[in-house]
């Protein structure tokens, strides 16, 4: 397994993060503890979830997620290799209070999703999603006083503009705070525009460490759909029609099929090569419903692209010039 430092901080993660929304909701849990085992020992050391995992039609976090993690962290004999990663400010309650990035509620938060994983600490803690309604300054001095009391060892964002994230950084150095070493962003071959853009350049210039997630687009880039076949039995089938079903998208896994087949690889591992290629990128956020579909993910790293097939794969998947 390859690893590579987390943004700027000193943490060493694997070049593939367990992503965990589907433990215990779509996957049961004896497939998700055998998951989970053969993740740590394929080398794997970075488990993402969040506190709202899985979220119901409510919109309530369900917090299954963690619990299933907390259980799966008292049977395994590899505890000390494992590096949790979970998330803060989703809905969690009823009230008024019970999401966001405030001072009160990622103090309480904490306390929750540490008594759900049963540990005492939490080695990446990222806001999941940017509120503009809160002052920057006060979630950062939240995050920055849960790093002092030893609960939080770093931490990270997600879903967040390049200019907010800029923003928070200057205001972490400013103040000498603990400041983001991390971010999550959907990004895939299919998805590159809004990421390339602005935000992976940020990225590279401020030593961020960018954690993809839907890196398959939801399994499109797998290459299980077929332009003129039937939608494949999947919950998920609908979605992915709506969302990836257009030229280009069917163009890009043409080619991602062909290098795949050149490269006796498979489409899976031809698409993580490709992202983890790509500038800042750390250690894209892959979940897995099978231990097979996980072990074609962890050999994705060993895979080593040429420059051709790079190119082929980043002509066919371009954003058309308007």
């Amino acid at each position: 397994m390859d690893y590579r430092r987390l943004g700027r901080s000193g943490l060493k993660v694997s070049a593939i993060a367990l992503g965990t929304a589907q433990c215990d909701w779509w996957v049961n849990e004896a497939t998700s503890r055998r998951l989970f085992d053969t993740y740590v020992e394929s080398g794997g050391n970075l488990i993402d979830t969040a506190d709202v995992y899985p979220v119901f039609a409510d919109g309530v976090g369900g917090k299954a997620s963690e619990e299933f993690v907390g259980r799966w962290l008292q049977t395994t004999t590899k505890r000390h290799e494992v590096l949790l990663a979970t998330k803060v400010s989703g809905r969690m309650g009823p009230g008024p209070n019970d999401q966001g990035l405030s001072w009160r509620h990622i103090v309480k938060a904490v306390e929750g999703s540490l008594s759900r994983l049963q540990v005492d600490c939490i080695d990446l803690y990222q806001a999941h999603d940017d509120y503009d309604d809160v002052p920057v300054e006060e979630t950062l001095r939240a995050f920055d006083h849960l790093v002092q009391r030893g609960l939080v060892r770093y931490v990270g964002c997600s879903n967040f503009k390049a200019w907010r994230l800029m923003k928070s950084l200057a205001i972490s150095e400013r103040s000498a705070l603990a400041g983001y070493v991390s971010v999550q962003e959907r990004y895939n071959l299919l998805e590159r525009d809004r990421i390339e853009s602005e935000l992976q350049p940020l990225c590279v210039e401020e030593g961020v460490g960018l954690l993809p997630y839907n890196p398959l687009a939801k399994g499109f880039l797998c290459g299980r759909y077929q332009q003129q076949a039937a939608l494949p039995g999947s919950p998920r089938a609908a979605g992915v029609q709506r969302d990836y079903f257009n030229a280009r998208n069917w163009q890009t896994l043409e080619v991602l099929r062909r290098i795949a087949q050149e490269r006796d690889s498979s489409c899976t591992q031809v698409a993580l090569a490709w992202l983890l290629s790509r500038p800042a990128v750390v250690a894209p956020v892959v979940g897995a419903s099978s231990v097979e579909q996980l072990r074609e993910i962890m050999a994705a790293p060993q895979l080593q692209l040429s420059q051709a097939d790079l190119y082929q794969l980043n002509q066919a998947s371009a954003a058309p010039v308007v």
